[in-house]
C-alpha cells in the first residue's frame, strides 16, 4: 500500500492489528489417515491446493468426522484477545458442501465459525447466506475473532459481509482447506490458499 492509495480506500480489516510471524511449523496438515499427503495436497509457487473425496477416511482412525484435507494453524491457539485470519482462497466450480475455513473450538460444541461453500455461495454453517458467486475466482478472506467482545466478523475482498456472536472462549484456532459437511456434498472437494497470515491485537 502506498500512502496515496490509502487516502481513497476505506479501512482495511487488518488496520490496528499486528501480524504474527509464521513458519512452516505453524502449518499442520490434516488429511485422510490412510493416504499419503501428496495425494491430497500440493504446495507450488506459494499456492496450497487441498482436495478430498466424499468417500475418503477421516483424518484419524478413531475419528467419526467427515473427510477433510485442512491446514490447521498450530502453535497459535488462543482463548482471549482479538485474533485475525487472512488468506486468499479459490474454490473451483463443482465443489459443494465443503467447509473452506473455520474457527475450531468453543465453550460448547466443536466450532465457533464454519464457512461453507454450497453451489458457489458462502454460508455460515448451512444457514445464513454470506456471499454468492465465489466459484473460479480468487477472493481475500479475513476473519476477526474478538473473544473478549464475543464476536466473529467475516470480510470478503476487504468488505465486511457477516458478523455473529461467537460461542464462548475455548481452545481456539483457525483452519482452512476442505472439510466435508454432514450432507449435500459433492464427490470431489477442493480449495486453494495463498498468503495465509495471522494477526492479533
Amino acid at each position: 500500500h502506498n500512502l496515496k492509495s490509502n487516502l481513497f480506500c476505506s479501512a482495511d480489516p487488518t488496520d490496528g492489528f499486528t501480524e504474527v510471524p509464521l513458519t512452516d511449523a505453524n502449518f499442520e496438515l490434516q488429511k485422510p489417515y490412510d493416504i499419503p499427503l501428496e495425494e491430497r495436497y500440493s504446495f507450488v509457487d506459494g499456492v496450497r491446493k487441498l482436495w478430498v473425496y466424499a468417500d475418503d477416511k477421516p483424518h484419524d482412525p478413531n475419528s467419526r468426522t467427515q473427510p477433510r484435507t485442512e491446514v490447521r494453524i498450530k502453535g497459535l491457539d488462543y482463548s482471549s484477545g482479538v485474533w485475525q485470519f487472512e488468506g486468499h482462497g479459490f474454490v473451483p466450480n463443482g465443489t459443494s458442501g465443503a467447509t473452506i475455513a473455520q474457527i475450531h473450538g468453543a465453550a460448547q460444541g466443536a466450532t465457533t465459525l464454519i464457512l461453507r461453500i454450497y453451489d458457489g455461495d458462502m454460508r455460515y454453517y448451512s444457514a445464513d447466506l454470506i456471499a454468492t458467486g465465489l466459484y473460479d475466482r480468487w477472493f481475500r478472506l479475513n476473519i476477526i475473532h474478538n473473544v473478549d467482545g464475543g464476536k466473529v466478523t467475516v470480510f470478503l475482498d476487504g468488505n465486511q459481509v457477516f458478523q455473529a456472536a461467537d460461542k464462548g472462549p475455548g481452545d481456539l484456532y483457525f483452519k482452512c482447506g476442505v472439510y466435508a459437511a454432514p450432507a449435500n456434498i459433492s464427490y470431489y472437494m477442493e480449495s486453494r490458499w495463498r498468503d495465509i497470515k495471522i494477526y492479533k491485537k
